[in-house]
């Protein structure tokens, strides 16, 4: 009998190989009780997890998955490989890189700009629509020196984007996320010293549409601005 692992997985997308989805556990999982030594030390680290060869129901919800989707899944490790065994999706959240953006919107440059006046690495604040609702929660971060990559970091999972996905959860008077799945949106800005975590609160909401239209495949003009969406202060 193989060695199974249960818990609850943000699937990162195929940042590897097409034919490997990447899930880092979010809660730690659980180890099969019937091993009597626990879990294989993988368990406990990013995944990745062949996609191929699955039949029926879960081979139509394995191909479904994407970056950003909220899972309960249970993970056969065999030879030390995972595959599925079973999958839930919990949160159809996506997560949305784009890398090399133009035309930053005004609200990520103030919030850098506060970032800097006290000598801070980051700032993060919650946006509001026209109405004065809570619609996204807003994060900047230096760009880092060096060899590290912090855009690749996030894209990759060796730095989590869960924590600041679930502080939504927690602090924000929003559904949560397994009711209303969200839209987070990674920029690297061309010409900006920061980088852009934008975690909008709806996902097909018109500032999650207007960021895809903005900074996404086939955008509009460059320096189009998230406050069309009504981002406010």
């Amino acid at each position: 009998m193989n060695p199974t692992t249960a818990g609850r997985y943000r699937v990162l997308g195929r940042p590897r190989d097409p034919s490997e989805l990447l899930l880092v556990s979010v809660d730690g999982g659980d180890a099969d009780r019937d091993r009597p030594d626990g879990p294989p030390e993988e368990a406990f680290s990013p995944a990745y997890v062949d996609t191929s060869g699955y039949d029926g129901e879960l081979a139509r919800v394995v191909a479904g998955l994407h970056a950003g989707a909220l899972v309960d899944a249970t993970l056969s490790w065999v030879d030390s490989e995972p595959r599925f065994d079973r999958v839930e999706v919990v949160a159809d959240t996506v997560f949305e890189f784009y890398d090399g953006v133009t035309g930053v919107f005004e609200a990520a440059k103030r919030a850098w700009m506060v970032a800097e006046a006290e000598h801070e690495g980051m700032n993060g604040r919650v946006t509001k629509n026209t109405d004065g609702e809570p619609n996204g929660a807003l994060y900047v971060f230096a760009k880092q020196s060096g060899a590290r990559d912090l855009f690749e970091e996030f894209r990759t999972g060796v730095t989590p984007l869960d924590p600041l996905v679930s502080r939504v959860d927690q602090g924000e008077s929003v559904p949560p996320e397994a009711n209303q799945p969200r839209a987070v949106f990674v920029l690297r800005p061309l010409d900006e010293p920061f980088l852009v975590v934008y975690v909008v609160f709806r996902r097909d909401g018109v500032l999650a549409e207007t960021m895809r239209s903005t900074y996404g495949p086939g955008s509009g003009p460059a320096g189009a601005s998230a406050t069309d969406a009504g981002t406010t202060e």
